[in-house]
């Protein structure tokens, strides 16, 4: 498949199967060398002052190429709102949100709460929807298969449904008036081959007949954003989705993907489940991370060092998740080696070839190179998968767009597949802006 196909997600493989010397010639020459705060800016398109954006040398028109394709074919991540303004006074607290909504919840979810609910009420409005249906709510609200989580959830309404009425009592000019009801909670696995009435029968007083369900989940994983899609495509009362998936590696194959006649119909569509799993990374992120050219980026050298010795020691063993070290810049190599063996069930006092394992510290750049390569890519990734969902549901005659509703620096998971099943028009770009 070329230089494209040798990049992996991510480059645990980097020594035992010598990924560097995958890269065509000129490529290594290119990036070679290069530090983090360069790869940001000359890479991954990161804006940089001063000599950080001078090349060094010509690069390879194939490598341009791959860089400006990327990007090219990318959905737009980019939200039409100047973003995080609501942290400008408190990076903890959203501005946007009272205090009885910011309780036990961190920044990433105040941000994403307060702006899919905001999607979700101006598209109840233009739907008419009676309802709204969050599967996969873990301690929000509706449908959780996880019977912990809803109870928990319940706890935090009526904590929630306190707190607001305290707030009423003590500034009845500025807290919201009107009755107040407590979210409906159901312990339910979404299993994806249900039928709609299996899915709506745990919506106790749901007006069957008359009901009008708009079917929500964020970051739904893996098949069970597919699920809400297969849901509102069979469900007559199910008049409007707004989901935004994660996990594309759990995706069932086949079943998750393709979807859509168009996609299935390329030659080669098929995705693996690396390349999925790349699609999860945060490329906004990584690539704050290279501009800061902070030492935890020797994760990346330690790990690929230490699945060498891994296999080394147990051949058949490969690629084994290994749990959070802590202050991996503190440790030498060999230090963060043996708590990685101990950490997957290896004899943490193996011998070590020092010499070996400092080589391999020294090509740290070029690790973080690979990887940076490999990021390159994700965005493209996950735009195939998105892309796919969204001409499934258009091929049979809905109405839907993917809108960038989330700042990609606090959700990477950012996009949001909006679909009706009656014309909105110009009406979907109201979806996407920002209430006052």
């Amino acid at each position: 498949m070329g230089p494209v196909g040798a990049v992996v997600f991510p480059p645990q493989e980097f020594f035992t199967d010598q990924l560097w010397s995958t890269l065509p010639r000129s490529w290594q020459e290119a990036l070679d060398g290069l530090n983090p705060p360069q790869l940001a800016a000359l890479l991954l398109g990161m804006p940089a002052e001063g000599d950080v954006v001078r090349y060094r040398s010509v690069w390879p028109l194939t490598l341009l190429a791959l860089k400006s394709t990327a990007s090219a074919l990318a959905f737009t991540r980019t939200p039409g709102f100047q973003t995080p303004s609501e942290f400008l006074e408190n990076p903890s607290q959203s501005s946007r949100l009272t205090a009885p909504f910011r309780k036990h919840v961190r920044p990433k979810k105040q941000h994403e709460i307060r702006r899919l609910g905001e999607l979700v009420k101006k598209l109840s409005d233009l739907t008419g929807c009676t309802q709204v249906v969050d599967v996969g709510s873990g301690q929000v609200k509706s449908i959780e298969g996880d019977r912990r989580l809803v109870e928990r959830a319940r706890r935090l309404d009526r904590e929630l449904l306190h707190a607001l009425e305290k707030e009423q009592r003590r500034k009845p000019q500025v807290a919201p008036t009107g009755p107040r009801r407590s979210p409906q909670h159901v312990v339910r696995w979404v299993e994806p081959a249900a039928l709609c009435d299996e899915l709506l029968l745990p919506l106790e007083h749901s007006p069957r007949g008359g009901a009008r369900l708009l079917l929500t989940g964020l970051h739904a994983c893996g098949d069970l954003s597919v699920t809400l899609l297969r849901h509102f495509c069979c469900c007559p009362e199910v008049v409007a989705l707004a989901s935004v998936g994660c996990c594309y590696m759990k995706l069932s194959d086949p079943g998750g993907y393709p979807l859509s006649q168009w996609v299935a119909a390329l030659p080669g569509c098929e995705l693996s489940y690396r390349l999925r799993e790349g699609a999860c990374h945060a490329l906004e992120e990584y690539a704050e991370r290279l501009q800061r050219a902070g030492p935890g980026l020797r994760t990346h050298c330690y790990r690929a060092a230490l699945e060498t010795v891994i296999r080394r020691a147990q051949p058949t063993l490969r690629r084994p998740g290994v749990q959070g070290i802590p202050r991996v810049h503190e440790l030498k190599i060999e230090e963060y080696v043996q708590r990685g063996l101990q950490r997957v069930g290896l004899d943490p006092q193996l011998p070590l070839n020092l010499a070996a394992l400092r080589a391999q510290q020294a090509q740290e750049n070029r690790v973080v190179a690979f990887f940076s390569l490999a990021l390159l890519l994700a965005p493209l990734v996950e735009t195939l998968i998105l892309l796919d969902r969204l001409l499934h549901l258009q091929e049979q005659g809905f109405h839907a767009e993917l809108l960038p509703i989330f700042s990609p620096e606090l959700s990477p998971r950012n996009l949001a597949l909006v679909a009706t099943k009656r014309p909105l028009g110009q009406a979907f770009s109201v979806l996407e802006t920002e209430d006052g």
